[in-house]
């Protein structure tokens, strides 16, 4: 995910101080970590330094100055080109699972248990985002849904890899 361009999007809506932009992102975005306020600010200092932002007024009321950043053309235009690009799809062709798999079968480690521990681990994420999904509101049950069909289709995966073991043991063991 682009923070820059979230940022920028937040901006259209009007100027607002660094600290708005944090909490306006974590309230609207929702991810299980927030934005670091160091990471707010160096993203505004680089957007600055791009023209696509421009500070709109400078307050000191008894503590440090707080800038106010404000959108210029150039950054909506940046938004609007970067939503209109679409997302490139992952294939995930060289994943962590499927090399955990090989190395388990080349160094004579018990690769099925392999794949049950990570089917449980699996298993047991979908219930704790099953559980958020059934509490939360429309947007966090959309954000639960995009990550239980990513867990469900590597659930898929596992038991393809499962059903397949005796082969794959074949091909990459050395003769």
């Amino acid at each position: 995910m682009s923070i820059g361009h979230a940022l920028l999007g937040l901006l259209e809506s009007g100027p607002r101080h660094g600290y708005d932009l944090k909490r306006t992102f974590d309230e609207t975005f929702r991810h299980d970590r927030p934005l670091h306020y160091g990471q707010v600010y160096s993203t505004m200092s680089r957007l600055l330094r791009n023209g696509l932002v421009e500070v709109d007024g400078i307050e000191a009321a008894g503590g440090p100055e707080r800038k106010r950043y404000a959108i210029t053309e150039a950054g909506v235009s940046d938004v609007g080109q970067w939503l209109a690009t679409p997302e490139k799809p992952e294939p995930y062709l060289q994943s962590a699972l499927y090399t955990k798999v090989v190395l388990a079968l080349l160094t004579g480690r018990d690769a099925a248990e392999l794949l049950d521990t990570q089917r449980a681990e699996h298993l047991r994420l979908m219930r704790v985002l099953t559980d958020r999904k059934r509490k939360g509101d429309l947007a966090d049950q959309l954000i639960c849904d995009h990550a239980l069909f990513h867990l469900e289709a590597d659930l898929r995966w596992l038991e393809l890899t499962a059903a397949r073991l005796a082969g794959l043991a074949a091909e990459v063991r050395p003769a």
